[in-house]
């Protein structure tokens, strides 16, 4: 008896001395017993606090929420690290950490909160700040991209279009002036070649600044064409392969998955010595997987030190929220992995 009544002092010591939020709550949503910290954070009197449902103490954006806690709470689930905002008699905003417990044989709420106001104000400004360098960020990429669609149009409209008069000029000629010396024949041959190439490296290069044809017909059928373009350019079978939907995804993702392929593409070109090149694009739930895959000589990843290209991966796959995971050893070639939520 002395032992059980010396244990029941300490708890009584422990609901009033700890800086803690403790209280004892009755199954209707009202206070019934509550400690000095309280009554301290929320500025009310013990009678203004048990004279009211806890909820009108609540931010009125929170109370949804913490109804819905509420109720799992009383279907015997612990409430474990949950937090709400309440408002406190002066207007305050206080972010409280709750742990609670409910009794269903004496109907009551037993509840221990930590005031975490200072680290949430904390927390939200780093969001704020952040959000901020996102939306930045975001807008530089926008202009950066709309520079590229104008750069790359102009290129298409305007340079390929005054090489291809020039190309038609030069076969005129080359129809017309039938006799000619040997010499000058050679010359105008060879301007005629020249001037098919200079039109189609202006059209690989406008491409490789902005796809234009992205918006045009999707996605796969880009990739597909890169690959096809790779495969010409550089001797190197590159395959593609898809499962792909992509109704569903931002034409912002689907310019960064095409980018981050394209730079991989330009890595295999330069680094890899691969015989063979693939890539694949699938569908994951809610995310898209990308893989580009080679079988050149590989990297040892904990030697080599990132490439340009590889932090430009990263970076690009982290604008839009993706992962990417690089996975090579040397004499098995290289695998890009990027997951990324539509």
């Amino acid at each position: 008896m002395i032992k059980k009544k010396k244990t029941t002092t300490e708890s009584l010591s422990f609901f009033e001395l700890t800086p803690d939020l403790v209280c004892v709550a009755s199954k209707e949503g009202f206070f019934e017993k509550v400690n000095h910290s309280v009554i301290e954070k929320l500025g009310y009197t013990e009678e203004e606090l048990f004279a009211s449902p806890i909820t009108n103490f609540m931010h009125p954006d929170d109370r949804e929420q913490t109804a819905r806690e509420r109720a799992k709470l009383l279907s015997g689930k612990p409430m474990i690290n949950f937090q709400n905002c309440y408002v406190s008699k002066k207007g305050h905003i206080i972010w409280l950490d709750w742990t609670s417990i409910y009794f269903p044989d004496k109907e009551i709420v037993f509840a221990i909160a930590k005031d975490v106001t200072e680290r949430k104000k904390i927390e939200l400004e780093t969001e704020e700040a952040y959000l901020k360098f996102k939306n930045l960020a975001t807008h530089f990429k926008d202009r950066i991209e709309k520079d590229r669609k104008y750069f790359a149009s102009e290129l298409h409209e305007e340079v390929a279009q005054l090489a291809s008069v020039i190309k038609m000029d030069v076969d005129w000629l080359n129809f017309h002036l039938a006799d000619v010396s040997p010499s000058v024949r050679k010359k105008i041959e060879h301007a005629e070649v020249v001037s098919g190439l200079l039109i189609n490296t202006i059209r690989r290069i406008s491409f490789s600044i902005s796809p234009l044809m992205l918006n045009d017909i999707g996605l796969n059928e880009t990739l597909e064409w890169l690959c096809k373009e790779f495969t010409i350019l550089n001797k190197i079978p590159c395959v593609f392969e898809t499962n792909y939907k992509e109704t569903d995804t931002t034409q912002d993702i689907k310019l960064d998955v095409f980018r981050i392929c394209q730079e991989a593409l330009k890595n295999i070109m330069l680094h890899a010595q691969a015989s063979s090149a693939k890539i694949s694009i699938e569908t994951m739930g809610d995310k898209i997987c990308v893989s580009i895959i080679d079988n050149g000589k590989g990297f040892n990843m904990q030697e080599k030190n990132p490439t340009p290209g590889l932090i430009a991966m990263r970076h690009q796959a982290a604008s839009i929220n993706g992962q990417l995971h690089i996975d090579s050893e040397m004499g098995k070639g290289t695998k890009i992995s990027i997951l990324v939520t539509k």
